[in-house]
């Protein structure tokens, strides 16, 4: 199958300005570790709509979150989508840097996306619910070293 011919069916999908520029400079620091991946979610950015952070719908995936989607296999996860840093699959914490996480960012509730996995097989998720982090001022979600700048 070529690039195209994948490519082609792939659902519409938003990206938050700061979440487009934050993944595209990672998929150009993983490129040289992780080509395939680091391609896939540089293809995602640049089909995605960008908009301003207080844009994006609270029901689009974005970096920080947590999402219910049901698989092809009719099995129903929840995770949170997030950094490489962050990722823990114990805590269902997956990293953007795994074939599931470039498919899900920018899917809204109720769109369907097929997805390889690292072994080349194909799968089909489809988004059932997502839920935002709490979001500071500025419109960034509280994360890491952000969310204990703003105690105190």
């Amino acid at each position: 199958m070529t690039q195209s011919v994948k490519r082609r069916g792939k659902p519409r999908i938003v990206i938050s300005e700061i979440d487009c520029k934050r993944l595209t400079d990672l998929a150009a620091a993983v490129y040289n570790r992780f080509p395939d991946i680091a391609e896939e979610l540089q293809a995602e950015m640049d089909r995605a709509q960008v908009l301003p952070g207080p844009s994006v719908p609270d029901n689009v995936v974005q970096m920080g979150s947590t999402v219910e989607f049901r698989s092809d296999s009719a099995q129903q996860r929840r995770v949170t989508l997030v950094f490489p840093g962050e990722a823990d699959i114990a805590q269902n914490k997956i990293s953007i840097l795994t074939p599931i996480g470039a498919a899900l960012i920018g899917l809204s509730t109720g769109q369907s996306i097929a997805w390889l996995t690292r072994d080349g097989r194909q799968h089909q998720l489809t988004v059932v619910s997502v839920e935002q982090p709490f979001v500071a001022v500025g419109g960034a979600p509280e994360t890491g070293l952000s969310a204990m700048a703003g105690q105190g």
